[in-house]
């Protein structure tokens, strides 16, 4: 593991670009981070906080983690249109979706249960604009007061004792009870929505 890291390192060029980026994932993490910690203080919540290799996938976190792929919380940007009230009225909306890291996206339930037409991922842009500058994998399963967006939970989430999530970056994660994170985040919703 560490001499792939090494390899990675070295295949890797270092330029002043690069580290300003670093720099900036470093700093947003830490803020997401922190206003985490601060709610789950506020809230009396035990958790287990973790530092880990950069993990860009489910899998890679679970591993990280030493957890079973289905305790992962995969918190997922979309954009969506509500179904237009008046012909040419409608709005985009993004909301933050969270279902089980061992399932997959079911957008036809989504569209089902909030009478929407379309649904589709957040651009890399636009999940930065949104979320203060994190990058996909990073996004933490919080709405507000977190991040400012709805927050939809899939059932799958329930069906698990404990959850584990990276919270505002690919290096450091969460681990606590599915009945704790419930209270804490306060979901605007809790449907079915993955296969």
């Amino acid at each position: 593991m560490i001499a792939s890291l090494i390899l990675t390192a070295l295949r890797t060029p270092i330029t002043a670009s690069s580290l300003h980026q670093r720099a900036i994932r470093n700093k947003m993490s830490t803020h997401h981070k922190q206003r985490i910690f601060d709610l789950l203080k506020n809230n009396a919540i035990k958790y287990k906080a973790m530092h880990h290799e950069e993990t860009p996938t489910s899998e890679d976190s679970a591993r990280a983690r030493g957890e079973d792929l289905s305790t992962g919380g995969k918190a997922l940007v979309l954009k969506f249109r509500e179904v237009a009230q008046v012909e040419g009225d409608s709005a985009a909306e993004f909301a933050i979706f969270v279902l089980s890291a061992s399932r997959k996206l079911h957008t036809k339930a989504i569209k089902k249960e909030l009478k929407i037409k379309n649904v589709r991922f957040a651009t890399g842009e636009e999940l930065s604009n949104l979320t203060d500058g994190l990058v996909p994998g990073s996004v933490p399963p919080f709405g507000r007061p977190i991040i400012d967006l709805d927050l939809f939970v899939d059932t799958s989430i329930e069906q698990n004792e404990k959850i584990a999530f990276n919270c505002g970056s690919l290096t450091d994660s969460i681990v606590m009870s599915v009945a704790d994170y419930m209270k804490a985040a306060a979901p605007t919703k809790v449907f079915s929505f993955s296969k």
